[in-house]
């Protein structure tokens, strides 16, 4: 019977080692509360303004990011530091052939696939990109916070080298004689999502 009772155990502490490892769950990116801010700078300054996140989720295990992805409203894109006829006319020009296309191309996105811890409790997250139908994976530090049924999942100071997505209007790199004219070839956003279950 001790026998029986040993290997009867070792079987059941077997099968306990081979436990399937716990789903992550899924939380739904809140594009009301969610937001991304962009900035362009030029020689002659910079300007910035908004994007709408179109729809997303988050994949945690506890407290851990491990999959994620989200879509950007392009068509949505406004600028803050502009007023009236100025804002209209850069919304304008900055939908059209010359940066983003957003008639051909009206949606961004973003798709996590790979998320390693760093200094301070923050990640950094890596991912593929997708800007006017062209893919090309960044990294990017972040943070990511759960509270509850709640994750908040930040960004900051996320650069994107526009030329890699053949927005090359005003760039030095394919234009030299520009001059003062000459806009970076990377902008920058910031991001901020909350999900929920």
């Amino acid at each position: 019977m001790k026998l029986k009772s040993l290997l009867a155990v070792a079987a059941i502490a077997a099968l306990s080692a081979f436990k399937p490892a716990a789903k992550p769950e899924s939380f739904t990116v809140d594009t009301q509360k969610s937001s991304i801010q962009w900035v362009g700078k030029k020689v002659a300054g910079q300007h910035s303004g908004t994007l709408k996140v179109q729809s997303g989720t988050l994949a945690l295990e506890g407290s851990t990011l491990k999959a994620g992805a989200f879509k950007v409203d392009m068509n949505s894109i406004t600028c803050t530091d502009l007023e009236g006829d100025g804002a209209k006319k850069l919304e304008g020009h900055l939908k059209n052939e010359d940066f983003f296309a957003t008639t051909k191309f009206p949606v961004a996105d973003f798709a996590i696939t790979k998320v390693s811890p760093a200094a301070g409790g923050s990640l950094i997250v890596t991912g593929n990109l997708t800007i006017k139908g062209i893919t090309k994976a960044i990294s990017f530090p972040a943070m990511v916070k759960r509270t509850g049924n709640t994750v908040v999942a930040t960004a900051k100071e996320v650069k994107v080298d526009r030329t890699k997505y053949d927005v090359r209007y005003g760039s030095k790199s394919f234009f030299d004689s520009i001059g003062d004219k000459a806009i970076d070839d990377e902008f920058i956003l910031n991001v901020n999502l909350v999900a929920s279950k």
